[in-house]
């Protein structure tokens, strides 16, 4: 099987946890975008009903209208159900690192109101530690170019995501400095490093937030337990 087939195998398996009536977390990536289609075919046919899609990105919340899930905002839910999302890494110990759609704020603030969260990723995913995939950071624009030195200073080799010969912008209209660092011997001490820095949103280090991690493999999805 080949990656594309790996991810479809993954994505349709997730829809087999969402029920009706659920408030659903969608995410975001090549994955998710399998899992969306599913699920607007399972409604479709009348196998889920009342389901409600909260998005992580402008992207998948165009997907899900177009194929007539409904759609509401974060702030007009009480809660979400469950959430689930990619991953560009996963670590040994159900660490990961996401943001390679450059959705990570949003994905992080979707995941942590659901009470379960899904990661679904192909088996080339799962890593012994992260790292080896650059590690996003979100920044504001203004005095982007000083983080973007203070990192550099520190050796974490940051480079600007970019859209062309434009630096990318997400959908809070911020920017994305990548940490191309090879492996990360301490996941928690760099996050919160990262996120005390002045002017940094947000990074992709998504610790300790995860319950189960659907893996596609060539004998078929299979489910790690995180907790």
């Amino acid at each position: 099987m080949n990656q594309d087939e790996l991810k479809a195998q993954t994505g349709k398996e997730s829809v087999k946890y969402i029920k009706s009536g659920m408030i659903v977390g969608l995410g975001t990536g090549s994955t998710v975008r399998y899992m969306v289609d599913e699920l607007g075919k399972q409604i479709k046919e009348g196998n889920l009903t009342d389901i409600v899609g909260v998005t992580t990105s402008s992207r998948t919340a165009k997907q899900a209208r177009d194929l007539g899930i409904t759609i509401k905002d974060i702030d007009d839910v009480d809660h979400i159900d469950l959430c689930i999302d990619g991953a560009d890494e996963v670590s040994d110990d159900f660490q990961g690192i996401k943001g390679g759609g450059g959705a990570l704020l949003w994905e992080k603030i979707v995941a942590n109101a659901s009470d379960k969260k899904i990661w679904i990723v192909d088996q080339s995913k799962l890593v012994h530690k992260l790292g080896k995939f650059p590690l996003p950071v979100e920044v504001i624009p203004f005095g982007a170019q000083l983080v973007f030195n203070r990192m550099e200073k520190k050796g974490y080799k940051p480079s600007w995501r970019m859209d062309g010969d434009q630096k990318f912008l997400t959908d809070e209209k911020n920017y994305i400095i990548d940490l191309h660092l090879g492996e990360i011997d301490h996941p928690m001490q760099l996050a919160d490093e990262l996120i005390h820095m002045v002017g940094v949103v947000e990074s992709g280090l998504f610790l300790n937030r995860v319950n189960d991690v659907i893996v596609g493999t060539e004998d078929g999805p299979k489910v790690l337990h995180a907790r």
